[in-house]
């Protein structure tokens, strides 16, 4: 309510005798204050308040209402505006926005065109292992029904890249070291004959895997491969037992041949005329706590001399 308002008593005498006027005096117009003698106070020793005569009060005398600019607070002084105030409890300003939708990551995010061709993949991989799985426990468990059925699938699925043995678990495992080694007749240029030394195949793999996280299988078990093989066509005196007799003898030929030839034992302009193969055994030592006695004393097994057909004397290839 506005105090310029015939319906207020702050600037009227009679009603509001008791209310200062809110208008501020000048001190030329201020009285004086009055020098009262301690004691009760009356009525008539108040001082007297300049007549006023209300009048009707025009829009030129209101003052105008002022409307905060946005981010300034209202002065103490200044009237507050005529707007309603915020409820309680309801935060003042916009409405929050909503939150953003989730983004969509992984196969999720794909067209379905690509997801389709992830899942057909992904099924594909599964199949794989289940079928890599199922042919590995054909392979090591004991011969049964369906391993003896399917024995030619299985040995196609698991050699040579997927060999599995239980040697390493064996009662008694393997307590020998066996080097593999080779020297060649070597027909030169000029005509000349000259024999190599030995090459120790074997020492040559184990520098190949020692201190590598993913050594190749071929440096693993081709050259130790083909040696078993041998061993198990031929007797003592390297005679071929078997059918396989002679397609082992002409596999480590071969297998020596080529890697004479990545030695480059032949020389510049030079052939491979004969191999002869043999192999060193070690026994294992046995541990300082055992009381077992074993001879460390190598063992070597020669082979005869075998001429190298003209077709394998590059590197056993034609």
């Amino acid at each position: 309510m506005n105090a310029y308002d015939k319906g207020s008593d702050a600037r009227h005498g009679p009603a509001g005798q008791d209310v200062p006027d809110p208008r501020p005096a000048s001190p030329a117009d201020a009285p004086a204050p009055p020098t009262r003698e301690p004691g009760p106070a009356s009525s008539a020793d108040a001082p007297a308040l300049p007549a006023y005569e209300p009048g009707p009060a025009s829009s030129a005398d209101l003052p105008a209402p002022r409307t905060p600019s946005p981010g300034t607070l209202p002065s103490a002084g200044a009237s507050a505006p005529d707007t309603p105030p915020p409820a309680p409890g309801r935060p003042a300003g916009p409405p929050p926005a909503a939150p953003p939708a989730e983004s969509r990551t992984g196969v999720a995010a794909l067209s379905l065109r690509y997801q389709i061709g992830a899942a057909v993949a992904l099924a594909v991989v599964a199949v794989g292992v289940c079928v890599h799985l199922g042919m590995t426990f054909l392979h090591v468990a004991p011969p049964n029904t369906v391993s003896k059925e399917h024995s030619g699938t299985v040995e196609d699925w698991i050699y040579p890249e997927f060999e599995q043995n239980w040697k390493l678990f064996a009662p008694n495992p393997l307590q020998q070291n066996i080097a593999v080694q080779v020297r060649a007749d070597v027909l030169t240029a000029g005509g000349e004959v000259r024999t190599t030394g030995w090459y120790d195949l074997s020492a040559q793999d184990g520098r190949a895997i020692d201190g590598n996280l993913l050594p190749s299988h071929t440096q693993q078990n081709a050259l130790r491969r083909a040696w078993d093989l041998f061993v198990a066509t031929h007797d003592e005196n390297n005679r071929p037992v078997g059918l396989r007799g002679a397609l082992s003898e002409t596999y480590l030929r071969r297998l020596t041949v080529l890697r004479l030839d990545r030695a480059d034992a032949a020389g510049p302009d030079g052939s491979v005329a004969r191999v002869q193969i043999r192999s060193r055994t070690v026994n294992v030592p046995p541990p300082d706590w055992s009381t077992e006695k074993i001879s460390t004393t190598p063992v070597y097994r020669t082979l005869p001399w075998w001429s190298v057909p003209e077709d394998e004397a590059r590197g056993g290839i034609g």
